[in-house]
């Protein structure tokens, strides 16, 4: 028998904020307030050790980690199939009867046959960057064992809901996936709702805002209805406004113990509270938030006269106070939730089932969203919604992804329509007609295309450097901006993207057996042409294809042209894929041909190579190829298979130009350890000795074949010592990500101006 290394259930005022992995985020707020004195209704945790138990027991937490290592929270259909195993084998694995007994127990203290509320509590959640809200599942009105019981495995299989595992990735939460379980007297609420001890939207911390509903909060949390919300200044302590939102319904436990609808009609229209009960609400929000030291974040409701603290958490990306906007006339009004300013067409969908309708950039707009939609929110440029408040699935999320989004228009999805121009802007609440960012930010804004505008790091009067400093890419929309910026050009122009995009979702051979690689050919040179335009005579390297088996397979056709391979990582890829299927790559270098005629700053990078003769077969292709008689191409080579360390000399007698060290790849390679593997991730060091001698090898000998070195990847930029190394070592070049540019920047001129002291000082 498995035995368990934490207690399996815990009472809420045992524990504290120190106990996260134990009882989850929620769990570990809720017993620091129980500790600390605040009202809240009385209940126990069952453990995410006792999760891990039952699993062990019922024998799937081998087969739930090796499902959720293989899923790909952009392929909406492998995501279903993979959460429908995954929350499968959770409900085959059951409680167990020992969990069972003392879960039995446990419940016995909170009264006899109690109702209660079962919250899940993911050891990931409620912390200061990722809320997971609303995606693991809560349980209201529940009553008897049996039900408690039901309600438990339920809300550990909301742990593999296709939701909250793109989410996971999203917020790039590698853990083991874990979960505990509140379980608490339920409050049956005349009126409930949410505060924060700091406007969200805003992040004025001198304001706490309080939102409120009839009834129980699920209407408010899960955007059902338009709550009240209200503004209360902290000193003096005053309320200093109050919308009064239109509520159609709300949910109470009925005669059968179940939640029950009731409609309200005129009753809708009314206050919530009175201004003496947002005060006394404030006063409790500002003392959380002093027992804490940081604004939080809290659910409240009121039974009868008694009011009830049922969650905190601190507030998630809270952001600085921004500017006003200038005087324009909006087309709708709503509830700023999330900060910034974005110009989009809009995107009118009613549910998650038509979010592939969505483009990337796109407004999207939507009666509420809920965490169903989170796959089509990643690839909005904003978002605006008819419902909701402040605290609702929408403004949170939106906010934890540094999208713009609007919240409680009422009327956005019958006002605007599909590909409409509009810019929201999320710090006022405000949707305008058309372009307008360039007003609402000032003159000193930068506009990319006509569906998305972005802010990028300014460098000002960049410092001159002796190491050239380049940009990755792999979109079109921002390459404006991007070249706009002190960089000497594209490192790493990724084809994957773009191909991606210009396929339309069919596998290469596919496409070539309909006789349609003309479309997939037009399509590329339109996207490496407004990618490399921008940077004019400025290098823009593009990788060609590196797409790995299980990425080819996805593709529309892709399991009649693609093998099964255990290891993808380090199969069929790369510059060997080029030789034994040189029809694709034919087609490929047509589309860099072409699109060289237009851009002749466009070079050429092959990925994966292992070995000289695939290297001379596949340069010979290219030469044979209408790409290999255009005059000034470069022909680079990805140095990511350790074999480069000693093969760069016949590669220089090839005729190649520079080499570009792939760090993620080579660093796997050198170590013997899967670079996606969360159980070796302490193994996988870019800074190991064995990498940097590696590294220094390959410089070394790309200087003495008089060829250019460079590497792709973060590195240079996050860690100011890795940059000194690439600096002594003597490479030409790194690139990194947009973003990065300016602390690259600042980490190279470091280095330079270490190793000029040190020769003067010689």
């Amino acid at each position: 028998m498995v035995e368990v290394e934490q207690p399996r259930i815990v009472n809420l005022s045992e524990i504290g904020v120190g106990d996260v992995d134990l009882v989850g985020g929620k769990g570990a707020n809720l017993g620091e307030m129980s500790r600390a004195g605040f009202p809240v209704p009385g209940g126990f945790v069952v453990t995410a050790g006792a999760y891990l138990e039952a699993m062990d027991l019922g024998g799937v937490r081998g087969e739930l980690t090796a499902i959720v290592a293989e899923a790909d929270p952009d392929d909406p259909d492998g995501l279903r199939i993979a959460s429908e195993r995954l929350q499968s084998a959770v409900r085959k694995a059951g409680v167990g009867d020992v969990l069972r007994a003392e879960l039995g127990r446990a419940y016995e203290t909170l009264g006899d046959d109690e109702f209660v509320a079962v919250r899940s509590s993911a050891t990931a959640e409620d912390g200061a960057s990722s809320s997971f809200a609303g995606m693991n599942e809560t349980f209201t009105n529940i009553r008897g064992i049996d039900e408690l019981a039901e309600a438990l495995v339920s809300c550990w299989a909301s742990l593999y809901g296709e939701r909250v595992i793109a989410y996971r990735v999203t917020q790039d939460i590698p853990d083991e996936p874990a979960i505990a379980v509140v379980v608490q007297r339920m409050v049956n609420s005349d009126r409930s709702g949410v505060m924060f001890s700091a406007d969200p939207a805003s992040g004025d911390r001198s304001h706490i805002v309080i939102e409120g509903a009839h009834g129980l909060g699920e209407v408010v949390v899960g955007g059902q209805v338009e709550p009240d919300t209200y503004v209360v200044d902290k000193e003096p302590r005053r309320v200093i406004s109050a919308r009064i939102g239109h509520q159609t319904h709300k949910i109470v436990r009925g005669p059968d113990g179940h939640d029950q609808v009731i409609e309200l009609g005129e009753d809708g229209h009314g206050r919530v509270l009175s201004d003496d009960e947002v005060l006394v609400l404030a006063d409790l929000a500002a003392r959380v938030e002093q027992h804490y030291g940081s604004p939080q974040d809290m659910e409240w409701a009121i039974e009868g006269d008694e009011i009830h603290l049922v969650q905190s958490r601190p507030i998630t990306t809270l952001q600085p106070v921004a500017g006003s906007s200038a005087d324009l006339e909006p087309l709708l009004v709503g509830l700023a939730a999330s900060p910034g300013v974005v110009v989009g067409a809009v995107r009118v969908l009613l549910g998650p089932e038509e979010g592939k309708q969505l483009r990337a950039g796109e407004i999207l707009v939507a009666p509420m969203t809920n965490p169903d939609w989170v796959p089509t929110m990643r690839r909005a440029g904003g978002l605006i919604t008819d419902g909701g408040g402040m605290t609702c699935h929408s403004a949170i999320v939106s906010r934890e992804m540094r999208k713009p989004a609007i919240v409680g228009t009422r009327t956005a999805t019958t006002a605007l329509r599909n590909g409409e121009l509009v810019t929201i802007d999320g710090r006022t609440g405000k949707v305008y007609e058309g372009d307008v960012a360039a007003v609402l930010e000032g003159p000193s804004s930068v506009s990319a295309t006509p569906t998305t505008t972005m802010t990028m790091p300014v460098a000002g009067e960049a410092e001159p450097l002796a190491t050239r400093v380049y940009v990755n890419l792999a979109f079109a929309e921002h390459a404006g901006e991007v070249a706009a910026m002190a960089v000497d050009g594209v490192g790493l122009l990724r084809a994957e993207f773009l191909i991606t995009e210009a396929l339309g979702g069919v596998h290469p051979k596919a496409l070539i057996a309909r006789g349609e690689q003309q479309t997939f050919i037009d399509q590329m040179v339109s996207g490496l042409t407004s990618i490399a335009a921008p940077f004019g005579t400025r290098p823009v390297v593009y990788r060609t294809t590196d797409f790995r088996t299980n990425e080819f397979r996805k593709l529309e056709g892709g399991d009649e042209f693609e093998p099964h391979e255990e290891n993808p990582m380090i199969g069929y890829r790369g510059c060997y894929r080029y030789i034994r299927d040189p029809e694709v790559f034919a087609v490929e270098l047509e589309a860099l041909a072409r699109a060289r005629e237009q851009a002749p700053n466009i070079q050429v990078m092959i990925p994966f190579v292992r070995t000289a003769w695939e290297l001379e077969a596949c340069l010979e292709a290219i030469d044979a190829s209408p790409l290999g008689r255009q005059r000034g191409l470069k022909r680079l080579v990805m140095a990511e298979v350790p074999s480069i360390v000693y093969r760069i000399p016949e590669y220089a007698a090839m005729g190649i130009d520079g080499v570009s060290i792939g760090s993620n790849d080579l660093t796997q390679l050198m170590l013997g350890v899967d670079r996606d593997s969360e159980t070796c991730a302490e193994l996988f060091d870019e800074s190991d000795h064995a990498v940097l001698r590696a590294i220094e090898d390959i410089i070394t000998a790309a200087n003495a074949a008089g060829l250019t070195s460079s590497l792709c990847g973060q590195a240079p930029s996050n860690r100011p010592d890795f940059a000194e190394h690439l600096v002594r070592f003597g490479i030409t070049s790194v690139s990194v990500n947009p973003d990065a540019v300016p602390d690259a920047r600042r980490a190279l001129a470091a280095a330079e101006r270490r190793l000029v002291l040190e020769s003067v000082r010689r």
